[in-house]
């Protein structure tokens, strides 16, 4: 069996190979036809124009499926080991998913409203994206704290909140640059600018800008990897359960089988021996 077929790994593994793809696969497309920068243009570029467009939204939304995935069987994993009596370690885990489900909606937000067409709602997907993803990587921070030793090493700990502390920093320097960049050139075209010649204006609080979101951008994927080991210790399985022993709106009366096969066995036997 290889590495990555043990337990559920595979869904955090799609989240970093198939998000890693996206960016990529539409960088390429972008570059190669002079529609962006090849020096880091903002991500949300490369799903402005056709037709790296179409593969950035369809790519971003597979991206969100693997997400919510792998963050409903993040919250299962926890509340089997955690278990319900302690009630804060168990808040926090309800409160990881419902950050985490809003984190994966905001990403398909981005993929399919364009920067350049409308510009708010690209933004309020960029923040429950980012913002109300930062929350989610806290949450299972804070989690892992209280998981370790007992669970996992303190060094998974470590790890996780080196990864929070990056994230941070990129929120904060993202935040910084873009005030800076949208202070000095009009908001309309700072929206709409796709190509930026070095040394004009906002040039500098663009890169910084454009590097900070890159940069966290990794920062979730990074957090997404440090799951693969623990998800290779769980499975989920689905069981049907038949409410009846057939398909129809109704248990009797009405539909013609039922009828037929109520009214038969309801009809006297022939006597033994007639004809």
């Amino acid at each position: 069996m290889w590495w990555f077929q043990k337990g559920l790994c595979i869904l955090p593994v799609g989240v970093v190979v198939w998000m890693t793809t996206t960016f990529v696969v539409s960088y390429i497309i972008a570059v190669v036809l002079g529609h962006v920068d090849p020096l880091v243009p903002y991500i949300s570029d490369l799903g402005t124009t056709a037709p790296e467009r179409c593969v950035f939204g369809i790519m971003m939304n597979v991206s969100a499926f693997f997400g919510i995935a792998t963050i409903f069987v993040r919250y299962k994993l926890l509340k089997v080991i955690t278990g319900e009596n302690k009630l804060i370690l168990h808040k926090l885990n309800g409160l990881g998913l419902v950050f985490g489900c809003i984190s994966c909606f905001g990403m398909c937000v981005v993929g399919n409203f364009q920067r350049t067409t409308m510009f708010s709602v690209h933004i309020v997907g960029a923040v429950l994206t980012f913002g109300v993803g930062a929350l989610y990587i806290l949450v299972q921070t804070l989690l892992s704290f209280n998981m370790q030793p007992h669970i996992h090493s303190k060094t998974v700990y470590l790890v996780r909140l080196g990864i929070s502390v990056w994230t941070l920093s990129s929120i904060i320097a993202l935040f910084v640059s873009s005030v800076i960049m949208y202070s000095s050139l009009p908001s309309l075209d700072a929206a709409l600018k796709l190509h930026w010649v070095p040394g004009e204006t906002a040039y500098t609080a663009h890169i910084f800008s454009t590097i900070s979101e890159w940069s966290l951008s990794f920062s979730f994927i990074g957090f997404f990897f440090t799951y693969i080991r623990d998800f290779q210790k769980i499975n989920l399985r689905t069981e049907a359960v038949l409410q009846s022993n057939h398909l129809y709106e109704q248990l009797d009366g009405d539909s013609g089988v039922s009828s037929h096969s109520q009214r038969a066995s309801e009809s006297p036997l022939p006597p033994a021996g007639g004809t």
